[in-house]
């Protein structure tokens, strides 16, 4: 799309594509991060099909925040309390790393110590949140040899104490546990929807945690970061709590319990969820009734490891001998109310959530973030000054890539046997009886085929 990127404009043209498509009636919702053009374009775009009744809900769950970049936002706030504290760290790996012969010194007192040199000493990128977690994490581990090194060489003056390197073990721990909420939510080929709303009430539930202890250094952190994720959590508690309900390991038992854990036994945060959830159901329904044609997402990959756990302590296990109201409703009316009154599966039971609504209904949609993007601060756009590619090639490259995880998941193939098997075809050859299917495929894609060479 050619500059100016503005709201109205982006809003133009993402209207004319829906039309284009013929699938203006079949939206449910956009993804996108908090950049002031895209609130203007989603605005826009929202008061545009809602006089057309093309939304749900008459559009009140149109905008969903990135998770992944709602995550980077808070903790970014966060790094800005305990910036000092790393600085110590920062300038320690710098050190290390200024000359070949502070390396070799460095690496004598690792052996010296008899720690593993093949772990590695990484530098941040102050832009970078992870960056600077992996900083911390493997100074962490070399923090006796850090120590030696002070005692055998004069001019290193920054070894952080015995004190800060405790304090930076608890911030390595903390934010390690944003690094794993992070790491599931970028993968490619397992994110659901259903996925998320454990680990953003984790996050919330640990933010809360900290702002209340008697840890310093922590509650700094976490005051900070609190103040914008609940912000946040507002706009899109309700919706991600309705995709973990579709999760039969979790359904309403599991969303009850997380809001007594964030705001107590007596409040009534929770009752809006089940409201919700059968007004969305209902409007599903009558549009169904009415013969109107539901979207249906497209093929995607499969969600066997959406039971990904956070290396921590698992906040869970908790859930798992909670009683809570059984929700049994008996007159099972509906295929919601009946689904509801099922019993739960395990919690921990590998489930593959897409081939089960596969099998029971309609399947949950997915969406997938690049993880650059989660960990980063910069912009993600392809101009003229950091791509040379052209726009017909980018689209080449996009659709090939669409296409050949396509038929990795039809063939059951990985993409790597894929890659390697198509890009052995001789396209000129008649396809025959045994690999018909897969020349056709070559033979339709030749563009795709080509760019990805």
């Amino acid at each position: 799309m050619p500059p100016p990127h503005s709201g109205i404009e982006l809003n133009n043209k993402i209207n004319s594509l829906l039309t284009e498509w013929a699938i203006e009636g079949k939206l449910f919702s956009v993804t996108l991060d908090n950049a002031s053009a895209n609130d203007t374009c989603v605005s826009l775009l929202r008061s545009h099909l809602s006089m057309k009744n093309a939304l749900l809900a008459k559009g009140e769950f149109f905008h969903q925040r990135c998770c992944a970049h709602i995550v980077n936002l808070i903790v970014q706030d966060g790094l800005k309390e305990i910036i000092v504290a790393v600085e110590k760290v920062r300038e320690s790996v710098k050190y290390v790393k200024g000359s070949q012969v502070r390396k070799q010194k460095f690496l004598e007192c690792v052996k010296l110590l008899s720690l593993n040199p093949k772990k590695g000493l990484r530098q941040d990128v102050p832009t970078r949140w992870n960056s600077t977690f992996l900083m911390l994490e493997s100074a962490f581990y070399y923090r006796r040899a850090f120590c030696h090194l002070e005692l055998s060489d004069l001019n290193y003056t920054n070894c952080p104490t015995a004190l800060e390197w405790e304090k930076i073990e608890k911030i390595k721990k903390f934010l390690g546990f944003f690094y794993e909420i992070t790491n599931i939510f970028f993968g490619s080929k397992y994110p659901t929807s259903n996925l998320y709303f454990p680990a953003t009430f984790k996050a919330y539930l640990m933010l809360k945690e900290c702002n209340e202890g008697i840890d310093e250094d922590l509650r700094k952190m976490a005051v900070k970061m609190l103040a914008k994720f609940a912000k946040y959590w507002s706009e899109f508690s309700v919706i991600l709590s309705i995709a973990v309900i579709l999760d039969p390991r979790y359904k309403l038992q599991f969303v009850d319990w997380s809001y007594k854990k964030l705001y107590g036994s007596h409040s009534c945060e929770f009752e809006m969820v089940p409201n919700k959830l059968f007004a969305l159901y209902e409007e599903y329904a009558s549009s169904r009734e009415c013969g109107s044609s539901m979207s249906s997402p497209p093929k995607g990959q499969s969600g066997s490891h959406c039971d990904q756990e956070i290396q921590e302590e698992d906040m869970l296990e908790e859930f798992d001998v909670y009683e809570g109201d059984e929700y049994s409703l008996a007159s099972g009316k509906s295929e919601l109310e009946k689904y509801l009154d099922e019993t739960r599966i395990d919690r921990k039971t590998e489930l593959d959530i897409l081939s089960y609504w596969k099998i029971n209904g309609q399947r949950i949609p997915l969406s997938t973030v690049a993880s650059e993007s989660a960990f980063s601060c910069g912009g993600r756009v392809l101009d003229q000054y950091r791509s040379s590619l052209k726009p017909d090639l980018v689209e080449a490259i996009m659709c090939s890539r669409d296409w050949l995880y396509g038929l990795a998941v039809d063939t059951e193939m990985s993409m790597d046997e894929l890659i390697e098997d198509v890009m052995s075809l001789n396209i000129s050859d008649e396809p025959s009886t045994q690999d018909s299917t897969t020349h056709s495929f070559a033979e339709r894609q030749n563009l795709g085929l080509c760019v990805s060479t």
